[in-house]
């Protein structure tokens, strides 16, 4: 990484902060992403999520605890110590006809409690034992999330594509805020640890879920740099409990994202990314960082060079800024229901 990414400039962050404070305008299209594979129509309407069946939220975070018992909002933008974990009860949408109207302006997915938090070593194996017996779908936020928006979107994608596991958030300390680009970024770093500890106890639980990852943005330098001291430390036994890792947007330097893929060996099969060279947020990331392209920007052939799969969002994005597709848009979520499946081999 270059080092303009430590000090952006003012106005860069301006723009940068303005793209992601928009709405997109992601419309449904009539036919599904390609990612490489598998190409067709949008699936028709599937039975309900496990999460809308029992909405809670398995959450595990590297943020400060808010009160004891908490309140809200729950976890703050600090670094907390250590990892904590907590069963997160959220509201579902109603689903009704007036309620899918008036989610135009309220909103969908909510926060209804936290009953408690368990902070410290045995954080790790509470996560795991909750999710017992069942495959998890962990959900990595990116840049200028609080706790509550990134509950909403592990929610939100978790329904999306009607999972039918566990349903896990992986929050780090983001700022939450337009002028910290350079704080979130080492925030999420900092997070590597706790993150391998959370997925090396969920791998050596002997009850047989697969652990599958959608990360965005931000998150998936996290995460590709967790999987990489995971494949390090814990060898192919912990890797092959790794199901599909889905890097929705990669906000990661070119490079560093070919010498972060290439570590991974043979698991770099379980990688997705899903780009778009029309993304407007990773292109100003792009001018924050020094001009370097981003991962999640680049031509599909260069990243299919380094042997993951591809789903080139590029010509499918009906919005400003086409940088949350996998959240907004029913064909991209199909690629990632899609890569769970082959990750779980369903």
């Amino acid at each position: 990484m270059t080092s303009d990414i430590q000090h952006p400039t003012r106005r860069a962050l301006v723009r940068f902060g303005a793209v992601l404070g928009t709405a997109a305008l992601a419309p449904s299209l009539g036919a599904c992403v390609a990612d490489g594979l598998v190409t067709g129509t949008a699936a028709g309407p599937e039975r309900q999520s496990a999460l809308d069946v029992s909405p809670v939220l398995l959450v595990a975070t590297t943020r400060k605890p808010v009160g004891n018992p908490p309140k809200s909002p729950y976890f703050s933008s600090e670094r907390g110590r250590g990892l904590s974990f907590a069963e997160v009860r959220v509201s579902p949408p109603d689903r009704s006809l007036i309620g899918k109207v008036s989610s135009v302006v309220t909103g969908d997915w909510g926060i209804g409690a936290v009953p408690k938090v368990e902070s410290g070593a045995g954080a790790a194996d509470a996560f795991a034992q909750a999710a017992f017996g069942r495959d998890v779908l962990i959900y990595v936020h990116g840049y200028r999330e609080s706790f509550e928006s990134a509950a909403v979107s592990a929610a939100r994608l978790s329904d999306g594509i009607r999972f039918r596991g566990a349903s896990a958030l992986f929050t780090w300390p983001s700022a939450a805020a337009t002028f910290d680009y350079g704080y979130d970024r080492e925030s999420a770093l900092w997070s590597r640890d706790a993150f391998e500890d959370l997925l090396k106890a969920l791998t050596s639980s002997p009850s047989g879920g697969r652990v599958n990852i959608v990360a965005h943005s931000m998150g998936t330098l996290l995460t590709l740099e967790t999987l990489r001291m995971l494949r390090a430390e814990a060898g192919e036994a912990a890797m092959a409990r790794i199901g599909a890792v889905v890097l929705a947007a990669p906000d990661i330097d070119i490079d560093l994202f070919t010498t972060s893929v290439s570590r991974l060996g043979p698991d770099v099969s379980k990688l997705t990314v899903i780009s778009s060279t029309n993304d407007r947020a990773l292109e100003l990331s792009s001018t924050i960082a020094g001009g370097v392209v981003r991962a999640g920007a680049a031509d599909r052939e260069r990243l299919e060079a380094l042997g993951v799969r591809v789903a080139d969002a590029s010509d499918y994005g009906g919005g400003l800024i086409n940088h949350d597709l996998f959240l907004s848009n029913p064909e991209v979520q199909a690629v990632v229901k899609r890569a769970i499946s082959r990750g779980t081999g369903a």
